[in-house]
């Protein structure tokens, strides 16, 4: 049983920047891939960015260019900096965890981020 142990987020004003992190444990067989979505009020869970077992990164459209993600493989650690956020970022972030050998979604319990002037 993998766990995933999220942190970060909170409250800023539009521009501003938050970074969240999420540690999986638990995991015998290696964690293959990891990422971030976000489920906004009354919007279905999107995925923001993912990074595969050999550091490839997608991001969704919308974060392009304004949010990184990375991994430190050594620590089965993610990173989300999110910089020049929007109220349209405003959603509760959710990390997720895919080992290896399996289909099987792993979720952390989820992080709000609120972005509001």
């Amino acid at each position: 049983q993998v766990q995933l142990d999220e942190s970060g987020g909170g409250s800023v004003q539009p521009g501003g920047s938050l970074r969240l992190s999420c540690t999986a444990s638990g995991s015998r067989v290696g964690i293959n891939i990891m990422a971030w979505y976000r489920q906004a009020p009354g919007k279905e869970r999107a995925l923001v960015a993912v990074i595969t077992s050999a550091n490839h990164v997608k991001y969704a459209d919308s974060v392009q260019g304004r949010f990184t993600a990375t991994r430190d493989f050594a620590k089965n650690t993610i990173y989300l900096q999110m910089n020049h956020l929007k109220p349209d970022d405003t959603a509760v972030y959710y990390c997720n965890a895919v080992q290896f050998l399996s289909d099987y979604d792993f979720w952390g319990q989820g992080i709000r981020v609120t972005v509001s002037s």
